[in-house]
């Protein structure tokens, strides 16, 4: 379904965040990295060159990688988007955090979640 503009011109979006159905208005510009980051809070999302070359933003739209920095939040309209959050079993680290733990793969803290 195509997100119709609101009388502001702002669009109603709707998609699965890890799991949860998420509801919001946005401008017809706004970044998926900013609806992420800024309305939903999921800080391990990072924006890092803004040109989608870092990979820094990527999160997975459909269980496919995209770079949230070139992406639309109105692309991700009635599409299910996971985050790095959205892949961390409750009791423990997934598979690709314990390698990073593992391997020392954690240099500056930049692609570590939570700032």
């Amino acid at each position: 379904m195509k997100p119709v503009p609101d009388p502001t011109g702002r669009l109603a979006v709707s998609m699965v965040v890890n799991g949860r159905t998420v509801e919001r208005t946005v401008d017809s510009r706004r970044l998926l990295a900013d609806l992420l980051r800024d309305d939903l809070r999921l800080t391990g999302t990072h924006l890092g060159c803004e040109h989608g070359v870092c990979g820094a933003c990527t999160v997975l739209v459909d269980g496919r990688p995209v770079r949230s920095c070139l992406m639309l939040a109105v692309q991700a309209d009635g599409r299910e988007v996971t985050t790095v959050e959205g892949i961390t079993p409750e009791d423990g680290l997934s598979p690709m955090q314990q390698a990073f733990k593992d391997h020392h793969g954690l240099q500056c803290g930049f692609c570590t979640p939570a700032s």
